[in-house]
């Protein structure tokens, strides 16, 4: 590198001319390419970060925006438009109690999926219970099994698994495995080869033949959904890996998913088709329609993705909070938070509710415990009260909010599960589950030492780092 600005020097000290053509057409590239990014609309913050950056990259930065801007987004945002237009209609709004009516329309309006209700919904607390309620459910299927995960790794939890599937498909069961190609990188095809010989299907979205391929490398399914016979559905934060079977490993993580009964498992059934058909250009597999009552637990499926523009998961987090009136507890492996959803926790904290925040000690990246870090001397001054969770990773994502309402489901509070990745939530509106997910959070909060900042903090070992990563927050 040296050599090459050595050669450039001096070739522009014998040709004097060549140093008005570099900086002419470096002029040129900044207005082209300054024009494009800014006709697109996006944040101020974003626009002006893209277009510092790239002049720092003549030429070559036409490449990275037209590899890695929103073009692409939207590109794969019409793909997957068409695979939806190729489903069945959902199925019709279950009856709301009146103060949950606004949420349930914006969540419809933003996701295009009505509120439904469960019959049963269960809190599987940790690995080992949710591994063990899945097999169960599995060795009953008759008809089908569908599985969508973002990780899942050849190991002992993934043999059981997979040796479950197979025994399945032997018996005549219909069994669809669609897998994220980046989060379960670990996955050998050979590992796979026998389920695939018993009659299953196996896909992959957004699968790589080139590492390099930004877009695709940035879109990343990270959902988790189980559906058995369209009449039992598994969602929620746990993947396939031994690293969250506490049975396995004393470090496991500490987290949380979800089994349900009743109608909204046939509008899960609907999102893991879609990205079965997008994953796949595959028609629309014709399904069983299984009946179910109106179950007493309101229930409706949150879906996010670069393939809609409303961010869904984000705007219902942000609207709750806003319509909370005695207490919001968040849980979130990642707290890389927007303006509008840091001002939603402080307006309700200097409001005087009990506003409380659960996040792990150490992250699984330090890059990410700094910039979480970097939100807490403001959110203390509003008095929102921080818990740290240790030594075991904390990978529960939930929201409740009052006596009624929590959201779960796989979305992390940062910028990435909010606009980049695919995500699925559930938002429940019932005093059952707020108050299991109150007794939850309550213990793992008595477990987490409170946060508090006292004196001035070491510039070298918290202030600084916590500051340059602040910077980084938005692409984290």
């Amino acid at each position: 590198m040296l050599r090459l600005v050595e050669w450039l020097c001096d070739s522009v000290r014998a040709q004097p001319a060549l140093w008005h053509w570099l900086v002419g057409g470096w002029v040129a590239y900044l207005l082209g390419l300054g024009l494009w990014i800014v006709l697109q609309k996006r944040e101020p913050a974003a626009t002006l970060a893209w277009l510092i950056s790239l002049a720092a990259l003549p030429y070559l930065g036409f490449v990275v925006y037209y590899v890695f801007g929103p073009q692409r987004i939207r590109r794969q945002r019409l793909r997957r438009g068409r695979s939806r237009e190729r489903l069945p209609d959902a199925p019709e709004s279950s009856s709301l109690p009146p103060d949950a009516l606004e949420l349930a329309r914006l969540g419809q309006a933003t996701t295009r999926l009505p509120a439904a209700s469960a019959t049963d919904v269960r809190l599987l607390v940790d690995g080992a219970a949710k591994y063990d309620a899945l097999v169960e459910a599995i060795a009953t299927a008759q008809d089908h099994i569908h599985v969508e995960y973002y990780i899942y790794e050849p190991d002992r939890t993934g043999t059981r698994l997979r040796d479950a599937l197979i025994e399945r498909a032997r018996a005549g069961v219909t069994v669809r495995l669609l897998l994220d190609s980046v989060g379960s990188a670990k996955m050998r095809r050979q590992f796979l080869a026998p389920l695939v010989e018993a009659g299953g299907e196996v896909a992959w979205f957004h699968p790589m033949l080139a590492r390099w391929h930004r877009p695709w490398l940035n879109l990343r399914s990270h959902r988790k959904i189980v559906i058995v016979d369209g009449c039992v559905a598994f969602t929620g934060g746990i993947n396939v890996t031994d690293e969250q079977d506490e049975r396995l490993r004393a470090d496991a993580y500490r987290d949380l998913h979800l089994r349900l009964e009743g109608e909204v498992v046939a509008l899960l059934q609907q999102v893991f088709l879609e990205d079965w058909i997008y994953a796949t250009g595959q028609r629309a597999p014709s399904m069983p329609r299984v009946a179910c009552e109106p179950g007493a637990v309101a229930a409706q499926v949150l879906v996010s993705g670069p393939d809609g523009p409303w961010e869904a998961i984000h705007r219902l987090h942000v609207s709750a909070i806003h319509a909370a009136r005695r207490r919001v507890w968040l849980a979130t492996p990642y707290f890389v938070p927007g303006e509008a959803a840091m001002m939603a926790l402080t307006s309700a904290a200097l409001a005087g509710l009990d506003v409380r925040l659960l996040v792990p000690r150490r992250s699984d990246s330090r890059l990410v415990t700094f910039a979480t870090r970097s939100y807490f001397d403001d959110l203390l001054a509003a008095g929102v009260r921080i818990h740290e969770y240790g030594p075991r990773l904390l990978h529960t994502k939930a929201l409740l909010c009052d006596d009624d309402m929590a959201i779960i489901g796989s979305a992390n509070f940062d910028h990435r599960s909010f606009r980049l990745n695919f995500e699925v939530s559930m938002l429940f509106r019932d005093a059952g589950i707020a108050d299991s997910l109150e007794a939850l959070l309550q213990h793992d909060m008595s477990q987490a030492p409170r946060v508090r900042r006292e004196g001035r903090q070491s510039f070298w070992r918290v202030r600084l780092p916590e500051a340059l990563a602040r910077l980084m927050s938005p692409l984290l």
